[in-house]
């Protein structure tokens, strides 16, 4: 399987600078490409929120390398991948609150991160961002369009869950089946807030999106909810899945990868 990415942050029209964090990594290993995806958003109504969703993805590479690819290597279960990612999670919060207990302020930042493999994804959330699942429906001109993840949400805009000074929550995990031909969009809560699935099917239609469409209509999508009146900031990562192309000569030999990045 192959994936075809794309990103866009921005940040807005009133903040003064993006709180929000993306990473997308690959690897190509000798048991099969795998990607990983996150988003983390920085709570702005607390201190430092670009310090503590910046935190969390540079640690999360490292997770990538050190972590979930050793683990697949040795074919490792899906649980043991599962608790491994959680005591990321687990150590992140630790240090982001006992960084902000010595200053007398708290932070924070949510989390949605997305990991694909062979067939398979994997999902670790908390927070209000969200994963959404596209695929093209026979004979449509929308794509059907599923929210994988749950908003942990209080009344219009209080969290309940995050990463940061509120104490440990173990993140939502998730895993289900891929196919060729699908995608995935993972974005900030200022990106979705605004815009309805039944338009994200519309203008996302996994087939129809062609290498310079993604951008543009990822961007369109943001214009679009700035004017109508979002002031939060706004970021995206979308994810096309591909059938891969057998290619002759040996491939990659080692079980870490660590050497076999593209």
């Amino acid at each position: 399987m192959l994936y075809d990415t794309t990103v866009y942050w921005e940040k807005g029209v009133v903040r003064a600078c993006n709180q929000d964090s993306l990473i997308v990594l690959q690897a190509l290993t000798s048991k099969g490409r795998v990607l990983m995806a996150a988003l983390c958003d920085g709570m702005g109504g607390l201190d430092l929120g670009e310090c503590a969703s910046g935190y969390l993805t540079e640690e999360l590479v490292t997770w990538f390398y050190d972590g979930l690819l050793p683990a697949i290597g040795k074919k490792k279960p899906l649980w043991v991948i599962r608790r491994c990612a959680e005591r990321k999670v687990f150590q992140v919060q630790g240090r982001l609150q006992r960084y902000a207990d010595k200053r007398n302020f708290k932070m924070g930042t949510t989390l949605s991160m997305l990991v694909l493999w062979e067939k398979k994804y994997l999902i670790w959330h908390l927070g209000d961002s969200r994963i959404y699942h596209l695929s093209t429906q026979k004979g449509s001109d929308m794509a059907k369009v599923r929210v994988l993840t749950q908003d942990h949400v209080q009344g219009t805009n209080m969290l309940t869950k995050c990463v940061g000074s509120f104490g440990y929550f173990r993140p939502d995990f998730k895993m289900g089946a891929v196919r060729s031909g699908e995608a995935f969009l993972i974005c900030s809560d200022g990106f979705w807030r605004r815009i309805e699935r039944r338009e994200i099917g519309e203008v996302l239609l996994p087939s129809r999106m062609t290498e310079g469409r993604k951008e543009r209509r990822l961007r369109e999508i943001g214009e679009a909810v700035m004017r109508r009146g979002e002031r939060d900031n706004l970021s995206a990562i979308y994810i096309r899945t591909e059938k891969g192309r057998r290619k002759k000569g040996k491939g990659c030999a080692r079980n870490d990868a660590k050497d076999c990045e593209s």
